[in-house]
C-alpha cells in the first residue's frame, strides 16, 4: 500500500511526520494553483473509484467542448499508460503520471507534468487521479475544483462510507446512468439524498458518457465555473 499517506498501517506514518509532508505538499499547490490562476485555466481534480467512469467522462466532455474549449490532462496510475492513450485519441493533450505503489497524486507530481504542456493554449486542465475513495481526497494538487466521479453500479451508499471524499467536493457526476433500467432497485433519489447527507452543498450530474444524456447539465455548469477574465 501507499508509503505516503501509510493507509495500509496506522503507524507506518506517524501523525507529526504526515503534518509535515502535508505542509510540504500545500506549499507547492500553493505555486500550482499560481500557474494555473496566471495562464486563467480552471483546474480540476477529478477523483473516484476504478471503473466509475472517469476516462469515458473525459472523452465525452472533451468531444462535447472541442468547438470551444480546449482541454489538457494527466492521468495518475500505478503502471499502464492506458488512459493518457485514451485521452489522446479523444484530442486532448495528456500525459501519465505513474506512481508505482502510491495510491493517489501529491502537488508534486503534478508540478513536474505541468512543465509538459503549454498552459497558454488550455482552458481547462483535468488531473485525473488514481482510482481511490480514499488518500485523494487528503492531498491539496492547485486544483480549482473537486469532482467525483460515482457510478451509478457502485451502489448508493458510497458517500456515506467515504464522506470525505463527498465532503470537500464541489460536485458529484452520476456516471453510467445509461445501466439505470437493468439495476434493480437503485434510483437516482437514493444517491442524492446520501450526497445530501455529507456534502455541504450536495451538487450532482446525472450523466451518461455513453448516450450523452446529462452531459449539457454539466457543461453549462463547467462553463459557468471557469475564471472570468
Amino acid at each position: 500500500m501507499c508509503q505516503d499517506c501509510g493507509c495500509g498501517d496506522p503507524e507506518i506514518m506517524p501523525v507529526e511526520v504526515h503534518e509535515r509532508l502535508l505542509s510540504g505538499n500545500d506549499r507547492v499547490a500553493r505555486h500550482n494553483r499560481e500557474h494555473f490562476a496566471a495562464h486563467d485555466v480552471l483546474a480540476i481534480n477529478l477523483m473516484g473509484s476504478p471503473g466509475s467512469g472517469k476516462t469515458a467522462i473525459l472523452e465525452a466532455t472533451a468531444r462535447a467542448l472541442a468547438a470551444r474549449r480546449r482541454l489538457g490532462a494527466v492521468s495518475g496510475d500505478l503502471a499502464t499508460d492506458r488512459d493518457a492513450q485514451r485521452l489522446r485519441a479523444a484530442g486532448i493533450p495528456a500525459a501519465t503520471i505513474t506512481t508505482g505503489s502510491a495510491c493517489h497524486l501529491d502537488a508534486e507530481m503534478v508540478h513536474h507534468a505541468l512543465h509538459d504542456f503549454a498552459l497558454d493554449s488550455l482552458d481547462i486542465f483535468v488531473i485525473e487521479n488514481v482510482g481511490n475513495l480514499v488518500c485523494p481526497a487528503i492531498y491539496d494538487l492547485g486544483q480549482t475544483l473537486n469532482i467525483v466521479a460515482l457510478s451509478v453500479t457502485e451502489g448508493e451508499d458510497k458517500p456515506l462510507k467515504y464522506p470525505v471524499m463527498f465532503r470537500n467536493a464541489q460536485a458529484v457526476l452520476l456516471t453510467k446512468i445509461d445501466l439505470l433500467p437493468h439495476l434493480g432497485g437503485v434510483n437516482l433519489q437514493m444517491f442524492n439524498e446520501a450526497l445530501a447527507r455529507v456534502m455541504p452543498e450536495p451538487r450532482a450530474f446525472p450523466v451518461s458518457a455513453l448516450t450523452g444524456e446529462g452531459m449539457d447539465r454539466w457543461l453549462e455548469w463547467l462553463e459557468a465555473s471557469r475564471p472570468r477574465v
